[in-house]
Order: C-alpha cells, then structure tokens, then sequence
C-alpha cells in the first residue's frame, strides 16, 4: 500500500556519506529514518538512481535552485533518496555541488522504498528494483503532501512544486 498524505513515514535506515577521503565517499552511517525526522520539516525526494539524466539534469537542480525559498518556509532539512548505496549518493551529491546543502541518502536495498509503497520494477531495462519519483514535505515525521510521479513524467515532484506545498 503506498503511502499516503496524513501517514506517518515509516521507520527505516537509509545509508549516508557525509565525508570523502582524497577521491571516494568514506563509509556510510545509518540513518534512523524516526529520529531523523523527529521535530523537522522535510522536504524528500525520490528518485529511480543516482546519475540518471533526468534526475541529475533536472531534479536535484530543481531543489538547489529553490533550497533558499524551501529553507524561507521553515524547511529545516531537503533529502534526496535513491535506490542506490550511500557511496554512490554521496559522490552523486559531490559531482552535483550539492554536498552540505541536501541530504543524499541511499536505500541500497529497497527495503524503505518498499515500505514507502513507492518501488517500481525496472527489471526488464537490467536495472532491477527502483524507488518511483516522488516528492513529500514531512513535518514531525507526518506526511502533509505527496506528489507521485506517473512512468517515465517529471512534473509534480520538483522544487518549485515543494515551495508552493510548503
């Protein structure tokens, strides 16, 4: 069942990268999805992968392009979360200059994803089980908007569309 607006988000750990040796993210952390959110508004968002084009051309410059305005209306934190381990989201956030300004957060393994109901089976293109775009703004760990993206459609999950939900 997927998620929907007025639940509260399920727990998780998702996995995080914060530090880098001279070339490569150093081992991830767990992040406790519960105690993460716990008193912040959050602005998440959802992706099929790190370095796909239309989430490095478009959706990750989306929520750059509108940290300042999300930040003006109380947003404490934005994460980007992929199905992806957390050494990939942090050098994907590196090569994105978006280090120290979102949060990039791998669910290697689709567990939260799938506890989200937001997994999208892209087995048949070789890429195996995915996380569906998808933008939510989360406040004290409550769903208050949640936009869902339709196959292959980026239209309703951007920054712009948070800043207006926020």
């Amino acid at each position: 069942m997927t998620i929907k607006v007025g639940d509260k988000l399920p727990d998780g750990k998702l996995s995080e990268s914060t530090e880098f040796d001279a070339a490569c993210p150093l081992p991830p952390k767990d992040v406790n999805v519960a105690d993460a959110v716990k008193g912040k508004k959050i602005a998440i968002f959802g992706l099929p992968g790190a370095y796909t084009p239309t989430c490095s051309a478009k959706h990750v410059p989306s929520y750059l392009e509108n940290l300042d305005k999300l930040k003006a209306k109380g947003v404490n934190e934005v994460w980007c979360v992929a199905t992806n381990d957390g050494f990939v989201m942090a050098a994907w956030g590196r090569d994105q200059k978006a280090t120290g300004k979102i949060r990039f957060m791998g669910d290697g393994s689709a567990v939260w994803t799938k506890a989200l109901g937001l997994e999208l089976d892209l087995t048949a293109r070789g890429m195996g089980v995915r996380m569906n775009r998808f933008s939510m703004l989360v406040d004290n760990g409550v769903v208050k908007s949640l936009n869902v993206e339709g196959p292959g459609k980026f239209e309703v999950s951007d920054g712009a569309t948070m800043v207006k939900q926020a």
